[in-house]
């Protein structure tokens, strides 16, 4: 049983369980989001779908339908998702101020002390 618990409670197993399950989810908002713009297009264009369309003999109406979805599909995700979320992290937790590491700092100084130790100068 220690060998199954281990299992379970190792790694990021429970992180990667809910975030299959917020995947899920938000898969069908933004294909929900997708149709109710391609219906507003088609409004606008008289049809959602393309399937049938045929330009000079060549069925491209399927590739036309995918193409837009596909369009429709990048700008909800970025413009309704990955730009707030962007936002929101830079506001919330703002990124570390640039410069030296602690660690590297730690080594450029123990350089220093042995190089003067040595009598010689430190180096940039």
């Amino acid at each position: 049983m220690t060998g199954f618990r281990n299992f379970i409670l190792r790694g990021n197993l429970v992180e990667l369980a809910v975030a299959f399950i917020m995947a899920g989810a938000f898969a069908a908002v933004v294909t929900a989001t997708v149709d109710v713009i391609m219906d507003l297009i088609g409004k606008v264009g008289g049809t959602p779908n393309f399937s049938s369309y045929v330009w000079h003999g060549i069925s491209i109406g399927l590739w036309l339908t995918a193409v837009i979805s596909f369009v429709i599909m990048a700008a909800v995700v970025y413009y309704l998702i990955v730009l707030p979320y962007t936002q929101a992290k830079e506001k919330f937790f703002p990124a570390e101020a640039t410069g030296t590491p602690a660690d590297v700092a730690l080594l450029q100084e123990i350089r220093d002390l042995l190089a003067a130790q040595q009598g010689r100068p430190p180096t940039a």
